[in-house]
């Protein structure tokens, strides 16, 4: 559970997420007037610019998105508590999600909204849900590497062998995301381990678009990231990507974690209807079609929606199972900061 001192001590990273939430992009009729919907969003804001005017289409509701980053509007939400004018929260990756609902911010959500969801990506308290899940995923340079020399588990990468040919991007939230699996997974010392391996030896990038690049352009032999970077990239023209390959790990390892992005009502919401009609139509085969057709290329948790075939197909994964409400946020950022990575 969030201490009341742990979030005295969130207020910094709160009151930077204001200022994400001042400049943030609006839609609707937020810039004209009372909106019927407020969504804090930290998934990628192309796509909810996306899918949003479809709701607003068939709702006839007028929404306001505003965006951030995950941890901040978590951080942003558990400090305006009650007062928070947030009717939705959406994160690219739980951890934010559990920061809030440890808070006891969410309202639970009705049936309809978790109907079409299996139930490994709800939390058993049904404070909120899973709505898209990205892989984790090694990219490896095709032309200094194959397929039979990646390592059998993503702990392994923090093995001096790997010294100076993995690369990662430790300040997102996606990497921290596969740390706070790795923690679940492996327990705490494995984790620090591993952490201090990949500090020892890997190579820091700004993010996975460029763990992306430097394994395309030979920089490093292999980098750690999520499946949709490498597939967008292959539909769009393949200049990042023309070099390089994915391996997917197996077998329940970490390195095969599947993140989940999550939607959640807050408590406070003064739109309880709309908001569950929000995410009653974003868990729908409708929309869940409607992002898996998206540029997005991440996979729908509705298993009536179906994700381009070019895409490695969701049942051919073998993620470990991991409890979606569990995973650590805090802890991961003070294991990743003992480690020098933060």
């Amino acid at each position: 559970m969030t201490t009341r001192p742990r979030r005295a001590a969130l207020r910094a990273s709160a009151a930077l997420a204001a200022t994400v939430l001042t400049a943030s992009t609006l839609s609707g009729c937020g810039l004209l007037g009372s909106p019927d919907l407020v969504i804090y969003n930290a998934q990628h804001e192309q796509l909810l610019d996306e899918i949003i005017p479809l709701f607003e289409e068939e709702s006839g509701l007028d929404v306001e998105l505003r965006h951030g980053k995950d941890l901040e509007m978590a951080h942003q939400l558990v400090e305006e508590g009650e007062d928070s004018p947030a009717d939705v929260f959406l994160t690219e990756n739980s951890p934010a999600m559990s920061i809030v609902d440890n808070d006891g911010l969410f309202a639970e959500l009705p049936n309809d909204a978790i109907a079409t969801i299996p139930e490994q990506y709800v939390p058993a308290d049904r404070t909120w849900t899973g709505f898209l899940a990205r892989s984790t995923v090694a990219m490896y340079n095709t032309e200094s590497m194959t397929e039979a020399d990646m390592p059998a588990s993503l702990l392994d990468f923090a093995e001096p062998e790997w010294e100076g040919r993995v690369a990662f991007s430790p300040t997102g939230a996606d990497f921290q995301a596969i740390v706070s699996a790795v923690l679940e997974l492996e327990g705490e010392e494995a984790t620090r381990t591993w952490l201090e391996g990949l500090a020892a030896n890997g190579v820091i990038v700004q993010n996975n678009l460029v763990v992306m690049q430097s394994v395309d352009a030979g920089e490093v032999d292999a980098g750690i990231a999520y499946h949709y970077y490498w597939y967008r990239d292959r539909q769009e023209n393949g200049t990042d990507s023309d070099s390089s390959a994915l391996h997917f790990f197996g077998d329940q390892d970490p390195g095969a974690f599947l993140s989940i992005s999550g939607a959640g009502i807050l408590a406070s919401s003064e739109h309880q209807e709309a908001a569950e009609e929000f995410v009653t139509w974003l868990t729908g085969t409708d929309a869940q079609q409607a992002m898996a057709e998206s540029y997005a290329l991440e996979y729908p948790l509705n298993p009536d929606a179906t994700l381009n075939p070019e895409v490695k197909p969701f049942d051919e994964l073998e993620p470990p199972q991991v409890d979606v409400s569990s995973l650590n946020g805090p802890q991961v950022t003070e294991l990743m900061t003992e480690a020098g990575l933060l």
